[in-house]
């Protein structure tokens, strides 16, 4: 497609809020990265190209013909969340400047938007790239996306965090990449307080290193099935009971797709606890699993020299 074929859609999407239309003789005279009719919003931490599919939406356009139509060229080819995009610098301006965001802010919002290290004299390229299954995007919130997209579309995919794992306001999560759709939260009321909560823990100066433990931890426990096995179960089922589509998500099974979602509450509670204990020359390991049960709603936990938690309590130094 043409910056001719571009500038026509352009003036068809801008028509209901701008009664000027872009003639073709105004397009040629316009520099190349010049500014765009509509401003998209990005999403935190979205995918570069779920956010350029976005901006194609909103124009009504492929995303090849859009970035054809602001001079981007395109190598490779690529699906998300299986891949992602990939520009170099002249090619990220050129994106910044059609969804009339600064570059700065455009670039903290998507950090897989431009390669490291490239010549600002190259041609604006962009290159499809195939990810890991680990770092592969995960659904965003429908309705956040539609508010940002000029209700073009409610589809958009972002790198996970796991201090965004659920919208609290819309009551959605997508904890893994190979759900088709979002998971409906309110039936677990409990993951809202959860999020509010890993806002509080990130304020402390340990809280990195406990929220790893943490999640390292209440993942070996689910998956051995340990200490807090009923009360994971009930959770998945009244996930399973308000989103009937996970169980049909093909070969993975919704106790899988849905795990970091089951066990956050007590992640989070667990990091909160870790972070606040003593550091260890003034630490009683049998003090502190009896204060960490308490604060996950348990009579007490096992402290077995093979327990994971006891090891980290004995031999590891915050």
């Amino acid at each position: 497609m043409s910056r001719t074929d571009v500038t026509a859609r352009t003036a068809v999407a801008a028509a209901p809020a701008q009664r000027a239309v872009l003639t073709t003789e105004v397009w040629l005279r316009i520099p190349s990265a010049a500014p765009g009719v509509l401003r998209v919003r990005p999403l935190p931490f979205e995918a570069t190209a779920s956010y350029g599919q976005r901006l194609a939406d909103t124009y009504q356009l492929t995303l090849s013909q859009l970035l054809d139509g602001v001079g981007i060229t395109l190598h490779g080819h690529g699906t998300l969340p299986a891949a992602e995009l990939h520009l170099n610098h002249n090619a990220a301006r050129r994106l910044a400047a059609l969804a009339r965001f600064p570059l700065p802010h455009l670039t903290r919002a998507l950090p897989h938007l431009a390669l490291p290290g490239d010549a600002h004299g190259t041609e604006a390229a962009a290159h499809w790239k195939r990810l890991e299954a680990e770092q592969q995007p995960v659904r965003a919130c429908t309705l956040c996306t539609r508010h940002r997209s000029h209700d073009a579309t409610d589809t958009a995919w972002a790198h996970p965090a796991p201090q965004r794992l659920v919208c609290p306001r819309d009551q959605q999560a997508a904890p893994d990449p190979r759900l088709t759709s979002t998971v409906r939260t309110w039936a677990v009321p409990e993951l809202v307080a959860a999020h509010h909560a890993h806002q509080r823990l990130l304020r402390h100066p340990r809280a990195l290193t406990a929220w790893t433990t943490a999640r390292a931890l209440t993942t070996r426990w689910y998956d051995h099935q340990q200490h807090l096995t009923h009360r994971w179960h009930t959770r998945l089922a009244r996930l399973c009971a308000a989103n009937p589509r996970l169980t049909t998500t093909g070969s993975a099974s919704p106790a899988l797709v849905t795990r970091d979602l089951v066990i956050y509450p007590e992640t989070v509670t667990l990091a909160r606890a870790l972070a606040a204990l003593p550091n260890r020359p003034h630490r009683d390991t049998g003090k502190a699993l009896t204060l960490i049960a308490h604060r996950l709603g348990l009579p007490r936990l096992a402290s077995n020299a093979n327990d994971p938690l006891s090891v980290f309590l004995t031999h590891t130094r915050h």
